[in-house]
This record gives C-alpha cells, structure tokens and sequence, in this order.
C-alpha cells in the first residue's frame, strides 16, 4: 500500500511518543475507560495523531460502553480504510488512516441507526480540535 505519508520507524519514533507508536504503527490498544477522549464530549473534530488527516466528527461520537471512543462514521470514504485482522485468534476489521497507514482501532457492525457501525477507536490514534478551530497540522 501507498500512503501519502511516509515515514521510516525511526522517523515515526522520533514523531510520536512511546505509546502512539505502539498503537499507530505497531497495532496495539490502550486501556478500556483509562484514554484521554472514551468519555469526551466536546464539539468539533478528530484526525489521526500521526499525521493530522482528518477522520471523525464529534457529532458522530457516541456513548458505546466499550470504554473507546465510538463513532458511527467516518468524516468521508477516503478518511480511513479497513483490513482483516486476525490476531488474537478473532477474525475483526481492523480501521487504519488511509493517509499514513496508521493503526486506529476497530469497526463492528453493532452501532446505533443510520450506519449500525461501531467505529471503536483508540485515543492515543487521535487528536482533537474544537469545532472553532478546525485544523489540523500535517506531518
């Protein structure tokens, strides 16, 4: 795959802290209900804390219970793209920034009306702006 966004792991390490990489670019997760945004309820938008590509507005968050930040969709198509992920033995759709590769969660088929989407993220993948602001920085 391609990415707009390139970087060698040493460059990424030097970009994000211990923990980002290890969720961003190695696949991790953080703890359930102990993340910066699983119960945040500012208005405004959320990018890829790798490299500020835009993915999720607030006004598609929802309170899932799962302790992760939960959307129902992402900000367009382009935003993000999924894989099959078969760690852990589960079969999962895992959600990556489709502009640097970065690794931001999970997407379930359990969410709430319109989508039945459970977009379920994790913090350390995201940075927020609020709606005033609305931008983000590219690295």
């Amino acid at each position: 795959m391609s990415y707009q966004v390139l970087h060698t792991d040493d460059e990424w390490r030097e970009l994000l802290t211990t923990d980002e990489f290890r969720v961003l670019r190695r696949g991790g997760t953080e703890p359930s209900f102990d993340n910066e945004f699983w119960d945040f309820d500012e208005t405004g938008q959320y990018a890829c804390r790798a490299c500020g590509n835009p993915l999720f507005d607030s006004s598609d968050k929802f309170a899932s219970g799962c302790g992760w930040p939960s959307f129902t969709a992402a900000v367009g198509e382009s935003a993000i793209e999924t894989h099959v992920d078969t760690s852990f033995g589960m079969r999962r759709t895992e959600v990556r920034c489709a502009r640097c590769g970065s690794h931001l969660g999970h997407v379930f088929r359990d969410g709430p009306p319109p989508t039945g989407m459970r977009y379920c993220i994790n913090s350390l993948s995201l940075r927020f702006a609020p709606r005033e602001e609305k931008r983000f920085f590219s690295r």
